[in-house]
């Protein structure tokens, strides 16, 4: 049996080397590639396995958890909501959802949360120690709780929280839950195979994530940075020191009291609707979700949205330096990672660049659209990389397929 199954053109076949050779090294476990190009399905590929023995093979409808992927799932559901009318993202939060303004976020902005701008990156006590379907349980903490600081003032990426912040705007202006709008509006109309919330019969298709455990601040480099005076550092390393020193990191990506890293496999986190973190599917359905949107966001007759709310949506809204990503100048459109102006060197970051609008996760995962190449792309894997690693493969399918178009 091939170590790899699926279809690439064959004007594309470097990608399809690239993807074999990440996996018969052992570099993945398993992943899936798939790109549209001018409406074209090119590259659908997927191989290794679900789990870490390697006895289930990973096959065309192997569910992955994305991580951070869905916040641009999540923002593609908000760009609809902006062009029927719905939501207006410069309103204050308070107009949908009155029981924010509380605790110094009475003027927090729709925008703040969706440019990772209003400063309630984390949760004060602790993440509640509650079923992760219990939806409630952490948007009242939130809106209860005071924000890390002034809303507006700085970009601090909103690692878990966006996921119900954002979320809770979009019941409260729609009705639905996030999971039920994309269901609806987006995954049913275009056959698209991911899914915020996933029923028993899903469960199935599952690959398990295999998460690398590791403080990366604590290396002698982070640990020495903070004692250095600021006049005699770079403006990036001193927001990086500046970082260290809040630990706005460790409160962002903090872990729940008695988790391990296996809990993103329970079927608890699994089942629930976290907009930010654990949306699952294929890379077949993310590269088409993104093609649809880099082509017009119409096929087949059916409308997503005018090409011109999508154009805002990716326009640089906010830009840094980060508080949470080390005082990076990480740049955000309304929801979707877009590229910076400068291209990411190493394999610590995905390699954002030109007009391309998504999102990474932390699992190494990455989806994007590219509107004026008309380019929808995803790579999904289950194998969590060191940070040096951590967005190799991914990083030079992209660069395989730019330098080809």
């Amino acid at each position: 049996m091939s170590i790899i199954s699926g279809y690439c053109d064959p004007n594309f076949l470097e990608i399809e080397d690239i993807f074999l050779k990440s996996i018969e090294s052992n570099h993945e476990t398993g992943a899936s590639v798939a790109i549209e190009y001018q409406g074209k399905l090119i590259v659908d590929l997927f191989g290794g396995h679900t789990d870490a023995a390697k006895k289930n093979p990973w096959n065309e409808n192997t569910l992955v958890n994305v991580f951070s992927v869905t916040k641009g799932v999540t923002a593609a559901c908000v760009a609809m909501l902006i062009d029927q009318g719905k939501l207006d993202v410069n309103s204050k939060v308070s107009q949908y959802w009155p029981e924010y303004a509380c605790n110094g976020k009475e003027n927090t902005k729709v925008m703040d949360f969706l440019c990772h701008r209003s400063n309630n990156f984390a949760f004060r006590n602790g993440i509640p120690v509650d079923s992760w379907q219990n939806w409630d349980t952490f948007t009242k903490a939130l809106a209860e709780q005071k924000p890390f600081g002034e809303p507006g003032s700085s970009q601090g990426y909103h690692a878990l929280t966006f996921g119900w912040l954002v979320g809770e705007i979009v019941k409260r202006v729609d009705g639905r839950d996030v999971g039920t709008f994309f269901k609806e509006e987006i995954a049913d109309p275009f056959n698209i195979n991911f899914k915020i919330g996933l029923s028993d019969e899903d469960l199935v298709n599952c690959a398990d994530m295999l998460m690398f455990d590791n403080d990366n601040t604590k290396s002698s480099f982070f640990s020495t940075i903070k004692y250095v005076p600021d006049f005699l550092l770079p403006r990036q390393i001193k927001n990086l020191k500046k970082s260290l020193i809040d630990e706005h990191f460790k409160l962002a990506f903090q872990k729940r009291r008695g988790d391990d890293k296996n809990n993103v496999n329970s079927i608890d986190w699994r089942k629930a609707q976290i907009p930010s973190a654990n949306g699952h599917g294929t890379s077949a359905g993310l590269a088409k979700l993104y093609g649809i949107l880099s082509t017009g966001c119409e096929r087949n007759g059916y409308k997503l949205m005018s090409p011109e709310t999508l154009r805002h949506s990716y326009q640089p809204h906010s830009t840094g330096p980060d508080s949470v990503l080390f005082g990076s100048d990480i740049s955000f459109g309304i929801g979707f990672e877009i590229a910076g102006e400068e291209v990411p060197k190493g394999n610590f970051a995905p390699r954002f660049m030109g007009s391309m609008f998504g999102h990474a996760g932390i699992g190494g995962a990455v989806a994007f659209g590219d509107a004026k190449k008309e380019i929808g792309f995803s790579f999904l894997c289950n194998e969590m990389h060191p940070p040096k690693d951590l967005y190799k493969t991914v990083n030079l399918l992209i660069d395989s397929l730019y330098s080809k178009i």
